[in-house]
Parts: C-alpha cells; sequence; structure tokens
C-alpha cells in the first residue's frame, strides 16, 4: 500500500493492531495491497443476496444485486453501495497504470477498478475486489 499518512480514517489502528485482529493473509492484503490467488476466494462464485463489507472494519461496501459474473476469478462489482464508501487511488505498480480501490472507513486495499471492459453493466465498470478483503452479510 502506498504511504498515505496524510489520509484520516474514521477507523485508525497501529500496524500491530492490524497484525493482531487480521489472518496473515488477510494482512497482506487488505493492509499491504496483495492480491489473493484467482478462483480460490469464498466469494468468487457466490449468489447469495446480501450486503459486502470491509473484512477490517465492517463498512457496508457493495450489494449483492450489483455482483455479476465476470470470469475473472475475483468477484467483480459494477458499483459501490455509495461512492464515499470507497477510495480511489491510482496505481502504476506491476508496469502499468490501474485504480486501487480502498475502504474510505479504514483504508484497507480491496482491489482495483477497471472501465471500458465490455461487460454488459449500467456503468461499465468492474470492481474486482479480492475476497478475502469482505465478508457478506446475508439479507
Amino acid at each position: 500500500m502506498t504511504d498515505d499518512t496524510q489520509r484520516k480514517y474514521v477507523v485508525e489502528k497501529s500496524d500491530d493492531e492490524w497484525r493482531a485482529q487480521l489472518s496473515p493473509a488477510e494482512y497482506q492484503v487488505l493492509r499491504r495491497a496483495g492480491t489473493e490467488p484467482a478462483f480460490v476466494g469464498e466469494y468468487t462464485d457466490t449468489k447469495t443476496i446480501g450486503v459486502y463489507r470491509c473484512r477490517a472494519c465492517q463498512a457496508e461496501l457493495f450489494r449483492s444485486e450489483t455482483k455479476f459474473d465476470s470470469h475473472c476469478g475475483w468477484p467483480s462489482f459494477f458499483a459501490p453501495l455509495a461512492e464515499e464508501r470507497v477510495e480511489y487511488i491510482e496505481d502504476v505498480t506491476m508496469g502499468m497504470k490501474r485504480v486501487e480501490v480502498r475502504c474510505a472507513n479504514c483504508g484497507s486495499h480491496l482491489g482495483h477498478v477497471f472501465e471500458g471492459e465490455g461487460y454488459g453493466t449500467p456503468t461499465d465498470l468492474r470492481y474486482c475486489i479480492n475476497s478475502i478483503s469482505l465478508t457478506l452479510d446475508p439479507a
């Protein structure tokens, strides 16, 4: 994750507190902007109706009604629950320009958002989100 010391979040914890709260795999993705392997996440193919929350702080981020099958290996959504629920950070790692998506409540890494890929969604956006960054609260 980029050094973003100027940004203040509603939920702020020390690195040691995050490590104590999260499993090593969760910590690597949520706090160090890692990526879980494709096609292994628990929500990749889930059809359960409900609200997806940030695993780190439980902020509501996405609704199941905006989830779609992109066949990319990670859960995909065409819109967040509300625009102020997420923040966008330019990501130039891996030799390309991408847009990182973080939880606006705690700053945890969620995944990336891509535009113009041709999916038949209302927004032409694909929020490619790590399952390990989310918990599902079934309706």
